[in-house]
């Protein structure tokens, strides 16, 4: 298969892309590098891929409609994994422009260029920020998410709803994903477990929000990417028995689908930080700090619907997940 990686340079991308290259596939990678965070680190995962035979790579952004245009009218793509994105929940806060062309137009340009060629299935990645003040646990793909509480996860749910418009309007098969929490070698800078094993090795404090009571679905980048090839192997068909005076949000009568990807084993903030610094052999010192806008208190998912359909169950446990994270890192710190 020829399948095209939107955010090939990315954290999840990177991954994604050698996964599908060792299982034999042509990928093609597109990432536009933008300074959100370290470019050499987006540099490094990319100069990873662009050894492996049979990746290419294109940089351009996903908001520009003439070359994203240009891009599906020549690549011949069979498959699509939409990972690009503009990340990051409280960015979003003081820069929403940015998450509306990345993560709305963009996607966008991704859905139709899909539509014009016919693409056999569109997997895209979506947020368990999502869910926002829905308090019934753990998140299931059934409930309802209208009231999110931050500007980046109003992006994820646009982009839902479009890609449902363009399969119930087109036929394009689409499954969202949405990602709760992921972490594992060579994660993004921005997120907790590398800004607190960078602080905690230099003897700097931590800042943690919520007194450390956040519990959050740490899901190690390993079943992250298993979840996301075995699903693409499983384009969504319509559903005959979908009922519209349900309306049940996870599935259709469209070729559409919503799973939650995670690890279903919340753990508390302040524990994860006890696993770091056991594995970084130093003390944290911590400040505690309250609740930040845009912030939700608990992630916890519902993997039932992702269970069903391709028997998916994560297998990095949460204490073996942090040690390898904290194997790969002691070295780049040090270096």
């Amino acid at each position: 298969m020829k399948t095209l990686v939107t955010g090939a340079a990315g954290f999840i991308g990177m991954h994604v892309s050698e996964r599908l290259l060792s299982m034999g596939h042509e990928v093609v990678g597109l990432d536009n590098l933008n300074d959100y965070y370290d470019v050499a680190l987006k540099e490094a995962r990319l100069a990873r891929l662009q050894t492996r035979a049979g990746f290419s790579f294109h940089r351009l952004d996903l908001a520009d409609d003439a070359a994203m245009r240009e891009l599906f009218d020549r690549g011949g793509f069979q498959q699509v994994v939409h990972l690009g994105a503009q990340a990051g929940v409280r960015y979003s806060l003081s820069h929403p422009h940015v998450y509306v062309d990345s993560n709305v137009r963009g996607t966008v340009n991704v859905l139709e260029g899909c539509r014009v060629r016919g693409i056999e299935h569109l997997v895209f990645a979506s947020t368990s920020s999502v869910y926002g003040l829905n308090a019934r646990m753990p998140y299931s793909p059934d409930h309802g998410v209208d009231h999110p509480v931050s500007l980046y996860a109003s992006t994820k749910r646009a982009g839902e709803l479009f890609a449902h418009n363009y399969a119930e309007l087109f036929g394009l098969p689409v499954t969202a994903l949405r990602f709760f929490t992921v972490y594992g070698p060579w994660g993004r800078p921005d997120m907790s477990p590398m800004i607190f094993a960078r602080k905690i090795l230099a003897g700097e404090p931590i800042e943690v929000f919520n007194y450390g009571r956040h519990r959050r679905d740490f899901t190690f980048i390993d079943d992250i990417v298993e979840g996301v090839v075995r699903v693409l192997e499983k384009p969504p068909v319509p559903s005959p028995a979908w009922d519209a005076t349900l309306a049940n949000p996870a599935s259709s009568r469209a070729p559409f689908r919503i799973c939650n990807i995670g690890n279903s084993e919340p753990v508390e903030l302040l524990y994860f930080i006890e696993l770091l610094e056991r594995a970084l052999g130093c003390e944290a010192r911590k400040t505690l700090l309250p609740m930040q806008p845009g912030d939700v208190e608990n992630t916890y998912a519902d993997m039932s619907h992702l269970e069903a359909l391709i028997g998916y169950r994560p297998r990095v446990s949460i204490e073996e997940g942090v040690q390898r994270f904290v194997d790969w890192y002691r070295p780049r710190y040090a270096a």
